[in-house]
């Protein structure tokens, strides 16, 4: 009987080493062990600062955008007291209603509200720690959204009935 096993008797296993004493396959599971704790330990840190640095992303997005909403209400109180007063007046001077000078002043304070609201939502997007999110997925320690909403898509399949005769 001819056994090709690189374990078994004859030229292969005159090639390889003794197997360890009990004492060296200690040493070198605690050595794996450790190296296997080194590792973790190293991703750890990696974490910490990826979040670090989602977080000092997210609070530079926060101080652009609070601009942003500040000139979104000025825009929405001045634009309106201002155009509607001088708007209105000129806009019915030229003969048009009272109503529809009113309304082109409103529509002129909606866009420029609009227009902030749609800067500040922009900057806002950064302070949602996508980078942490995407590395949390990738390492299984967190569900992504898009396998969330497919899971909640997807109906299970009708069970058949059985007939009770």
């Amino acid at each position: 009987m001819n056994d090709d096993r690189p374990d078994s008797a004859g030229e292969a296993g005159a090639d390889q080493e003794p197997a360890p004493h009990l004492d060296e396959s200690v040493r070198r599971v605690a050595a794996a062990g450790r190296d296997t704790v080194g590792a973790g330990r190293d991703t750890a840190r990696a974490l910490r600062r990826l979040l670090g640095a989602d977080l000092a992303l997210a609070r530079g997005a926060i101080v652009r955008a609070l601009p942003w909403a500040a000139m979104a209400l000025v825009f929405a109180f001045s634009t309106w007291l201002m155009l509607l007063a001088a708007m209105v007046a000129a806009l019915h001077a030229l003969g048009l209603g009272w109503l529809a000078a009113s309304a082109l002043a409103a529509v002129i304070s909606l866009a420029a509200t609009g227009l902030a609201g749609w800067r500040a939502a922009a900057y806002l997007r950064h302070a949602g720690l996508q980078a942490t999110r995407r590395q949390l997925v990738r390492l299984g320690l967190l569900k992504d959204d898009a396998e969330e909403d497919e899971g909640e898509s997807t109906v299970p399949p009708a069970r058949p009935e059985t007939s009770t005769t």
